[in-house]
Order: structure tokens, then C-alpha cells, then sequence
């Protein structure tokens, strides 16, 4: 079975992040966390980027079929 076209599950680690309490982290634990999050940031465009790319060339490649 493909695992890709089961539904995702709800609550993802960045959701479960974002309610986390923050008061227990040092000043350095935060910074270190902040750059952690903006290197996923800049993951998670770079791959949305590939696949809006892949999308258009899909969308290229059946608009130029002629049907």
C-alpha cells in the first residue's frame, strides 16, 4: 500500500511546536531554536519551490498534448 495517498495525521511537529511553553529555555537554547526553525524554513520553501517547478512542467507537458 502507498503510504503518500493515506490523509496526513493531525497535529504535525511544527503545530506541536508552536504551542510548546518556552519559559523553561535559556536565552542560547532559544537562539539555537530560532535557527533551527528558519534552516526548516528555508527546507520546507526549497522544496515547495521543487515542486511548484515539477507542477508547472506536468501542467506544460499536458496542456502541449492537445486534448
Amino acid at each position: 500500500m502507498d503510504d503518500d495517498n493515506l490523509p496526513r495525521v493531525k497535529g504535525d511537529a511544527a503545530s506541536q511546536l508552536a504551542g510548546e511553553d518556552l519559559s523553561p529555555y535559556s536565552q542560547d537554547e532559544l537562539e539555537e531554536r530560532v535557527a533551527l526553525l528558519k534552516a526548516e524554513i528555508a527546507r520546507v520553501e526549497a522544496h515547495s519551490n521543487r515542486a511548484a517547478k515539477h507542477r508547472a512542467a506536468a501542467d506544460a507537458l499536458f496542456k502541449g498534448s492537445g486534448s
